[in-house]
C-alpha cells in the first residue's frame, strides 16, 4: 500500500499522539523558501523514500515466509528480495552523497544521515558479488532455523533448539547438559565459510559506501562519533560490572555446592554449559537452585501454565496491559497473520520477532509461544516493538522508526518492569500476592544483570572482525576470549577453529546488530523510573507497577511518536528530563539484592 509522504521541508515539530497506535497527525505547515540546490534535495529524498518503502515492504514479505516456511524456495525468494534492497542501497547512498557539504534544511540532513546508516548489510556494487552475499546471508539463517542435533542414543531422533535448550534449563547432569550444549553448536560449523566470505563481501559494500567497515556504519547510528559510542559502552559497562560480579560470585558458589569443586572452581571460570541457557546468557533456568529461603516460595511458571492459556491468549493479557495504559487495540490483521505456536507440520525460526510487514497496519508477531513465565515476558518484549511500529506509521519512511535501535527494543522491557506479583494477582495469575522482596530481584536479576555482558560481546566480536583486526583463522579463539573477559564463563570443552561457535547464536548469521539490547536494558530501567515518577509512585521502584495508569502511558505514547525525527537524547529527555543514558536505576532498582548479594559472598571470591 502507497500513502502519500509527509512533506520534507515541513517536518519540523511533531505533534504528540494521543495514541501510540493513532497515525501521528501532521505538523502545522512552516512557509520555507527553498533554494534550488535544496528543491534538488527534496525531490531526490522523495524519490528515494518512495524506493525505499517498496523494497522494504518486498523484504520484510520475503523473510516472513522464509521464517515461517523454510524450504529451498523460500530461500531463493529471500535472497531475490534482500538483493534488490542492498542494490536500490549501494545505488541511492553513493548518490547522496553528492550533497556533503550542501546548506540544506535540518530534517533534509537528518535524512540523509539515516539514509546512510540504514543498511545492516551493505552490498557491493557488483550485481554478481551482491547476488552471492544476498544468498549466502539467506543460506545462514536457513541453516540456522533448521538446525537440529541428532544425539546417538536416541537413534535417530532429532532435538531442535527449543527441545536441547529445554534440556539445559532443565537438567542437572553434567554429562546430558555437555551433550545438548555440543550438540548445538555443531549447527553452526557450516557457516564458518560462508561467514568468512559474508565478512569479506559486507565490507566491500561498507567500503563503496564511504565507511572503513560495515562496523562502522553499525557504531555510526546513535548521535555521536563512532569512537565516542564505544567510549561510552566501556563507561556503561564499568557502571554494572561489580553488580555482575556479585552476582557471578554467588551463581558460581552455588554451582560449586551442586557439581564439586573438581568440575566448578572455587574461584574463577564457570563452564558455560551449566548456566541454564545455550550462549549462559540468561541464567533464569538456575533459580531454584540459587532462590533464598522465603515464607512464600512463587512459582511463576506453574502459576502461568494453572491458567492454561493458550498463545493467543497469552498475547491478549499482554495486549491488555497497553491497553491499560491508553493505547489502541491491536489491528485484527495482527490476530489473524501471527504465529502464536509452533507448527506440527513444518520447521519455522522460533526465534521471538516482531514484524512491521507492510510499515502501516499489517504487524505481526512470531513466536513459539510456552505456557511459562519466560513466554509471558517476552510477549510483552514483541508487543513494545508493534506500538512503536503503529506509533511512527504516519512518517514518511525515513522517520518511520524508532529514535535509536535500543529504544525499541526497551519499550516492551519496560513494561516487563511492571509484570509485578500485585500486577499478577490483578490479573488472577496468582492467587494469594507475596510480599516483594529478594527473590523477586534475584529472579530478574538472573535474567537481566546476567545478560549485561553477553550483549557487549557479540558486537565486540563482530566490530573486531568487521575491522580485520580477527581474521577467520582465529574466529572461535576470539569469541571465547571476549566471552572469559566479560561474562567469566568457559567452554566446558577445548573449542578449536574447526568450531563456529559465534555462529550458535541468532543474531550472528542473521546478521542483527547487538549493541541495541545492551543499552536497551539499561534504559528500560531509566524509563522505568521515569514512568514510576509520573504516575505519582514513591515506593522502591523494583515494587512499582504503571498498569492502568494512562499518565505514565501518555507520557510513554509521547516519546514513542516523535519516532525517528528527533536525535535520541531528546526523545530520552521527553521521557525521562535525561539526555544520557546511564546505570542508575538499574543499580537503584538492584541495591537491595545487591546487599543480600554481599552478605551470602562474605566468603566467596569476587571476579576470576
Amino acid at each position: 500500500m502507497h500513502r502519500s509522504l509527509i512533506p520534507l521541508t515541513l517536518l519540523t515539530l511533531v505533534p504528540l499522539a494521543s495514541s501510540a497506535a493513532a497515525r501521528p497527525a501532521e505538523p502545522p505547515a512552516v512557509q520555507t523558501v527553498l533554494t534550488p540546490v535544496q528543491e534538488e534535495v527534496e525531490a531526490f529524498l522523495a524519490d528515494a523514500e518512495a524506493r525505499l518503502l517498496e523494497h522494504m515492504v518486498r523484504k520484510e514479505r520475503a523473510a516472513w515466509v522464509l521464517d515461517n516456511f523454510i524450504t529451498p524456495d523460500t530461500e531463493v525468494m529471500a535472497a531475490e528480495a534482500a538483493q534488490g534492497f542492498m542494490a536500490f542501497i549501494s545505488e541511492v547512498v553513493p548518490a547522496s552523497r553528492k550533497y556533503d557539504g550542501t546548506e540544506v534544511t535540518p530534517v533534509q540532513r537528518r535524512k540523509l544521515d539515516l539514509l546512510r546508516t540504514w543498511m545492516d548489510l551493505p552490498a557491493p556494487r557488483d550485481p554478481g558479488r551482491r547476488a552471492e552475499l544476498a544468498a549466502i546471508t539467506a543460506r545462514m539463517q536457513s541453516t540456522y532455523g533448521a538446525g537440529s542435533y541428532c544425539p546417538p542414543h536416541l537413534e535417530g531422533r532429532c532435538l531442535d533448539l527449543d527441545q536441547l535448550s529445554e534440556i539445559l534449563a532443565t537438567s542437572r547432569d553434567w554429562d546430558e547438559l555437555l551433550d545438548a550444549w555440543m550438540g548445538w553448536r555443531e549447527v553452526s560449523v557450516p557457516m564458518r565459510e560462508d561467514y568468512t566470505r559474508f565478512v569479506q563481501l559486507a565490507n566491500q559494500g561498507a567500503r563503496e559506501l564511504g565507511a572503513a567497515d560495515v562496523g562502522e556504519i553499525w557504531r555510526s547510528r546513535y548521535d555521536m562519533p563512532p569512537e565516542k559510542l564505544v567510549a561510552e559502552v566501556d563507561r556503561l559497562w564499568a557502571q554494572v560490572k561489580p553488580l555482575y560480579q556479585d552476582l557471578h560470585a554467588y551463581t558460581r558458589a552455588q554451582l560449586v555446592k551442586t557439581y564439586g569443586a573438581d568440575k566448578v572452581p572455587e574461584r574463577g571460570l564457570i563452564p558455560a554449559h551449566l548456566l541454564g541457557n545455550m550462549w549462559a546468557q540468561d541464567w533464569s533456568a538456575l533459580y531454584p537452585m540459587l532462590a533464598p529461603v522465603v515464607a512464600t516460595p512463587l512459582d511463576l511458571d506453574g502459576a502461568i501454565e494453572a491458567r492454561n492459556w493458550t498463545g493467543q491468549a497469552m498475547v491478549k493479557q499482554g495486549e491488555g496491559f497497553f491497553r491499560s495504559l491508553g493505547f489502541e487495540p491491536l489491528p485484527e490483521t495482527f490476530w489473524e497473520r501471527s504465529l502464536f505456536v509452533k507448527p506440527a507440520d513444518r520447521e519455522v525460526v522460533c526465534h521471538a520477532s516482531a514484524w512491521d510487514v507492510d510499515f502501516d497496519q499489517d504487524v505481526r508477531i512470531k513466536m513459539c509461544i510456552r505456557s511459562d513465565f519466560d513466554s509471558f515476558q517476552t510477549i510483552h518484549h514483541e508487543l513494545g516493538h508493534i506500538y512503536y511500529y503503529l506509533a511512527v506509521r504516519g512518517y514518511s519512511p525515513l522517520l518511520r522508526r524508532d529514535a535509536m535501535d535500543a529504544f525499541n527494543e526497551a519499550i516492551g522491557d519496560t513494561i516487563a518492569l511492571s509484570i509485578t506479583p500485585t500486577y499478577l494477582g490483578k490479573i488472577a495469575v496468582l492467587g494469594e500476592v507475596p510480599e516483594e522482596g529478594v527473590d523477586q530481584l534475584l529472579r530478574r536479576a538472573l535474567d537481566d544483570v546476567a545478560f549485561l555482558p553477553f550483549s557487549v560481546v557479540v558486537d565486540r566480536w563482530r566490530w573486531d572482525v568487521f575491522a580485520g583486526g580477527v581474521q577467520p583463522q582465529s574466529f572461535n579463539t576470539r569469541w571465547w576470549d571476549l566471552v572469559r573477559a566479560y561474562q567469566g564463563v568457559a567452554p566446558p570443552v577445548t573449542r578449536t577453529e574447526e568450531a563456529f561457535d559465534p555462529g550458535a547464536k541468532y543474531h550472528v548469521p542473521a546478521n542483527v546488530p547487538y549493541l541495541r539490547y545492551f543499552l536497551s536494558t539499561l534504559l528500560q530501567y531509566q524509563f522505568h523510573r521515569a514512568l514510576c515518577r509520573e504516575a505519582g509512585y514513591r515506593g522502591p521502584i523494583y515494587q512499582c507497577s504503571i498498569h492502568g495508569n494512562e499518565q505514565a502511558g501518555k507520557k510513554l505514547q509521547a516519546m514513542m511518536a516523535l519516532g525517528a525525527t528527533r536525535p535520541w537524547p531528546e526523545a530520552l529527555k521527553a521521557l525521562s528530563g535525561e539526555t544520557r543514558i546511564d546505570a542508575s536505576a538499574l543499580l537503584e532498582y538492584y541495591a537491595p539484592l545487591r546487599r543480600w548479594l554481599r552478605q551470602q559472598n562474605n566468603r566467596n571470591p569476587i571476579g576470576w
